[in-house]
């Protein structure tokens, strides 16, 4: 439970209007270590299925070709929670429910695990051929919202099979706008599970930079740039949830909060985008 309080680190992000300066020239390029991605990934809460005992709701992964067995399992990773609960709904509604799955229904619940956590037992997990693999379920909206953004830029696309992320930049072929944090020093480049967040951004850099725009990335693309790129600027990236996560992240008990007194005040709102 402590874990989830952090996610409250990335509150003060997003909305002001002061601008300044980003520095990185004197940042060691050094690679991310596991537990870092970790921590960046735990920013972001991923709402599963589970029973009373928070045992993911999951499926037998189909046979392979050669006839045998899998041997792991699948369960689905919301990036909503309202949907992770319009799931459980629609199980609960079905007709001609057999009275084991009746049973089975009953117990289920919307439960919140970081990003971070199933990260981690992911690459715990590589070589165990029963493990359990995570389905992400994407927000309609914002694969909406990216697919938009790629086609205003030419791109023709029809799908995207990722979770999309968006980064505000000072243009095309400029870099992402970083944002100040608080009333120290604190520098950060924030990457956004929601359009709508990244164009509250773009609208306080307009006006000083006309041709800034957002760029559409996919959490995998991100995950392999944290893990393989050693730019010093991956040190100051930081996941934005998106607002209905960030809401849910304000009913979490406070007295669960770990020592967060290195991160973000999540109740200051003197967070800033900074301009070159």
């Amino acid at each position: 439970m402590k874990a989830l309080v952090r996610w409250g680190a990335t509150l003060g992000l997003v909305g002001s209007t002061l601008l300044g300066t980003l520095s990185l020239g004197s940042l060691p390029a050094i690679a991310l270590s596991e537990q870092q991605i970790k921590e960046k990934l735990d920013s972001v809460p991923i709402y599963l299925v589970t029973n009373e005992k928070g045992l993911p709701l999951s499926r037998p992964l189909p046979n392979a070709q050669n006839g045998q067995k899998a041997g792991g399992s699948i369960t689905g990773a919301y990036m909503s929670r309202q949907e992770a609960q319009a799931f459980i709904n629609e199980l609960r509604n079905a007709k001609n429910k057999d009275p084991k799955m009746q049973e089975i229904v009953k117990s289920l619940q919307v439960t919140a695990v970081p990003l971070g956590v199933i990260y981690q037992q992911l690459q715990q997990t590589k070589k165990d051929p029963n493990r359990l693999l995570f389905a992400f379920k994407p927000v309609d909206q914002e694969i909406k919202g990216a697919m938009d953004l790629l086609r205003q830029s030419g791109q023709q696309v029809n799908q995207f099979k990722s979770v999309p992320m968006f980064a505000v930049r000072f243009a095309p072929d400029q870099g992402y706008v970083p944002i100040k944090v608080g009333t120290g020093n604190e520098q950060v480049v924030p990457l956004f599970l929601s359009k709508q967040d990244a164009q509250g951004l773009l609208g306080q850099v307009k006006p000083k930079h006309p041709k800034a725009d957002i760029q559409v990335l996919d959490i995998d693309g991100v995950l392999q740039t944290l893990q393989n790129k050693n730019d010093p600027w991956l040190n100051q990236v930081v996941l934005v949830p998106s607002p209905e996560s960030r809401e849910y992240i304000r009913t979490l008990p406070k007295d669960k909060a770990p020592n967060t007194s290195a991160a973000p005040n999540r109740n200051n709102n003197n967070s800033r985008p900074n301009s070159r």
